[in-house]
């Protein structure tokens, strides 16, 4: 599992913030990595490359659903959610390239985008509707990891 965002942007820092609460409850896990980057783009190849499946988890901004609410697709499915997000756009044409380049892609590709309200400002501390969500959605994404 790959958390994005960065510690320093509000919101942006939801994927990090879920990964640190789940690696604890993995670790040493035979079959599970936890991992967590600011990178984006090409640089999630470092990231990804040689793993059979991946979870990528990260902030979404579609003002289309409450804050704190997750949208669940898989690397097929990218372009149909509308969105403005520093990491999220970009993944499905990395994973395209790292294949086209013969690398180990992963065969499953599953990424909880996770709704936010402001993934822009400058601050260490995510909004309080976003925080309040922040157990259900480690929950949720627990149990994908579960599976």
């Amino acid at each position: 599992m790959l958390g994005l965002g960065n510690d320093i942007l509000t919101d942006d820092a939801i994927g990090l913030r879920v990964v640190r609460q789940l690696e604890p409850e993995f670790h040493g896990h035979p079959f599970i990595d936890i991992r967590e980057t600011s990178e984006m783009g090409l640089a999630l190849l470092d990231f990804i490359v040689g793993y059979s499946k991946v979870i990528l988890v990260d902030s979404v901004q579609t003002t289309q659903a409450p804050v704190g609410s997750v949208h669940e697709v898989d690397a097929g499915s990218l372009s149909l959610l509308p969105a403005r997000t520093p990491h999220f756009l970009g993944v499905g044409e990395t994973l395209a390239l790292g294949r086209q380049l013969g690398l180990p892609m992963p065969q499953e590709v599953r990424v909880f985008a996770i709704e936010v309200h402001d993934p822009y400002t400058l601050g260490e501390h995510m909004t309080s509707h976003l925080e309040e969500a922040l157990p259900a959605i480690v929950e949720r994404v627990a149990q994908a990891l579960n599976e």
